[in-house]
Parts: C-alpha cells; structure tokens; sequence
C-alpha cells in the first residue's frame, strides 16, 4: 500500500508531466492565439527545458540549508504562479519567458522530493518509494496529457495552464499537510555544496544519464511519423498508442523501483540500458509491422522510465555531501538527453532517410549508455580480502 505522505511527491509529479508534455498537444492552438507560426511555438518548449536545466542545480543549492518540505512547497507555488503566467500572457515573447520560469522547479522539485522520499521510505524500499513520485510524472502521460489536449482543442489553450496552476496549488497544500517536517542535513555552505562536482562518479552519471537517455528522445521525437508512415497506423490513432506508450510508463518506473531495490542501481542500469538498445533496434527492423509496433510501444516507455530510480539513487549515492544537489541533476540529464536525442535523430531525417533512421540513432546513443555504465562498474574499488580467504568475494 502506498503511504499517504508519498502521494503529494505523486501530486505534483502529474502536474510537472502534464505541463511538460501537453504542449506537444496544444502546439497548434497555442501558434493560432498568439499569432505565431508552430515553429515559433516549438521555441516554448525549448524554453521550458532550458529552464529545467537551469533551474534544478540553482534553486537547490540556494535552498539547501532549509527543510526539505518547505523547499517543496515553495517549489509548488513557484509553478503555481508561473503556469498562471503562462495562462495570462498576452504575447510571443511573455509566453517565452513565462515557460522558462515555469521549468526552474521542475528538476528542483523532484531532486528534493526523490531526497524526501528516500527518508520516508520504509527499509529497503527506497527506490519504490522514489518510483511513486515518477509514478505521477507518468500517469499524466495516460491522463492529464490527453485531457489537456482535448481541453485546448475545444475550450481554450489558457485553461490548461490554470489546470496546471490549480494542481501545483493543490500540491502545495498536500505537501504541508501530509508530509511530515523533515530536518535538512547539515550544510557547509554554497561553494563546499559544489564540491561534489569533482566527484568523477558523479560525472560519469551524469553522462549515462544525458546519453543513455537520449535514446529514448529520439524514439520519442519521432514516434507520430514513424507510426503513420512506416506502420501505416492512421493519424488519429496516434492519440490512443501514445495512452499506450503512457501505461508502458506507468508500469516501468514501478518496475524500475523494484528492481532498484533488489540489487545495486548501477547494476540495473546497465541491464535496463541493455534493453533498451534492444528495444529501439526492434522498432526500426519491424516498423512495417503494426502489432509489433503497438508491442514496442508499450515495452519502450516501460524500459524507458524504469531507469528513472535506479538512475537517481545513483546520483544520490554520489553525492551524499549535497545530496539534493546531486539528486535534482537527474531532470537536468533527462532534459539534455531530450535536446540531444531530438537533434540527432532528426539528422538522418534531413539527409534524406526514413523514419526508421532515428531508431538506428535511438539504439547507438542508449548502447553508448550501456557503455558508459560498465566503465563506471569498473571504476568501482574491489572488496577488500577477508583475513583468512583464498578469493574475493564475487
């Protein structure tokens, strides 16, 4: 049973998912309000991630030395505000602005939640406690994503916003009264905090984090055209795989949680980024084949978000000295790999090849995530030898 004090982690998770991934949705409506073209429009959606990677090292480094659930709460008011923003603003260029601000707490919020749920979690279970909290950036894949979509279809693009800011307000007041007071842990200050940057594991999760993840963005990216033109599904389909991409989702990350429980998170990284470069050679080999690909769909958002806790314990791990620092660097990796595995997926795209090309792309990046990973188990120092033995212990 899920405690009641990780469902304002979930809350809040939803409202950040469907925030995020609405805007795919609405693009359209969004270019005819203000007057833009979708181009243009897609410059918003840069904005927010840019915001993201920005916003999750620098708020909780100036937050640090605060209690963890008032960090939270101001983080949920500062989407509040920023998505009413979004939903007021007149023009173009208030709009761009109002996205970046709306990112800034989003890495931030879940680096320090991922820190609070680890605290709340019963023994041995700190990575499905950290899987609740992803569990609602997902299911806003299955619903709110879909309900905001139809809600800037047929009413107006400006309510999605005040939804969102209406759940960020919600979470906020969840979170102060379901959370419990959690002591922040000794600080020794901004640029000590910044000392675990020269931890080489911490780069080196970083790196599997920004790469192997990437190759889900290029799947991802280019899901629409590879469905309509290779599997020959018809457009109005799409809406309904990617409810089934979101299921695949929702039931990875509480996978994920599992498997991060049972065994070293490094350890199933590299097993999840193995299938992973399995799954995205799949989608390209069999594109033609729609029952496959409805498969593939439901498999590849499940392998994807499954590295969403293991990945974070290890940025934990690595950071045990500014560990919400550490931890909120996890939704700046996701974010570069999303800018990173867009971009090089569509290369292929421009010299001229199918839309199978990508998954060839999609496939190399997670399989240099793999690669990454097994260096980084190498790097690990070996058990010292018992008095007494013959052999280390394997």
């Amino acid at each position: 049973m899920i405690k009641k004090s990780l469902l304002p982690l979930a809350l809040g998770g939803f409202g950040i998912g469907m925030t995020e991934f609405v805007m795919m949705g609405i693009l359209p409506d969004i270019a005819k309000g203000l007057a833009i073209t979708i181009p243009q429009a897609g410059y918003l959606i840069t904005a927010y991630a840019l915001g993201v990677v920005v916003g999750a090292p620098t708020l909780v480094s100036l937050v640090a030395r605060r209690p963890p659930r008032t960090v939270l709460v101001w983080f949920m008011l500062m989407f509040a505000v920023f998505n009413a923003l979004s939903a007021l603003a007149p023009d173009f260029s208030l709009m761009l602005v109002s996205r970046f601000l709306a990112g800034l707490p989003h890495g931030a919020f879940f680096g320090v939640g991922a820190v609070v749920a680890s605290r709340l979690a019963d023994e041995g279970k700190v990575a499905a406690a950290m899987a609740t909290m992803f569990t609602g950036l997902t299911l806003a894949n299955v619903i709110g994503v879909p309900l905001g979509t139809w809600l800037g279809h047929n009413l107006s693009w400006r309510m999605v916003f005040l939804v969102v800011a209406a759940i960020g307000l919600f979470t906020a007041l969840s979170l102060k009264q379901w959370v419990p007071v959690i002591e922040a842990r000794p600080s020794a200050g901004l640029r000590k905090d910044l000392g675990i940057f020269r931890s080489r594991g911490l780069w080196m999760a970083l790196a599997i984090t920004s790469i192997g993840t990437g190759g889900f963005f290029a799947w991802f990216s280019y899901i629409a055209p590879l469905l309509t033109d290779l599997a020959r599904f018809a457009p109005g389909q799409v809406p309904l795989i990617m409810t089934v991409v979101g299921v695949g989702m929702t039931a990875g990350v509480l996978a994920g949680g599992r498997l991060a429980d049972r065994c070293a998170p490094i350890h199933a990284i590299v097993i999840l980024l193995t299938t992973m470069t399995a799954l995205l050679l799949m989608n390209g080999m069999f594109a033609a084949s729609q029952p496959l690909m409805l498969a593939l769909a439901f498999a590849t958002g499940a392998n994807a978000l499954a590295l969403g806790p293991p990945i974070q314990m290890l940025l934990i791990d690595h950071s045990r000295k500014a560990e919400m620092l550490g931890s909120s660097l996890g939704q700046s990796g996701f974010n570069i790999g999303n800018a990173t595995g867009a971009f090089l997926g569509g290369i292929p795209l421009t010299l001229g090849y199918s839309y199978a090309a990508p998954q060839w792309v999609a496939a190399g990046l997670a399989f240099t995530g793999v690669l990454l990973a097994l260096a980084m188990l190498s790097m690990r120092a070996p058990r010292p030898r018992l008095a007494g033995t013959s052999n280390p212990s394997l």
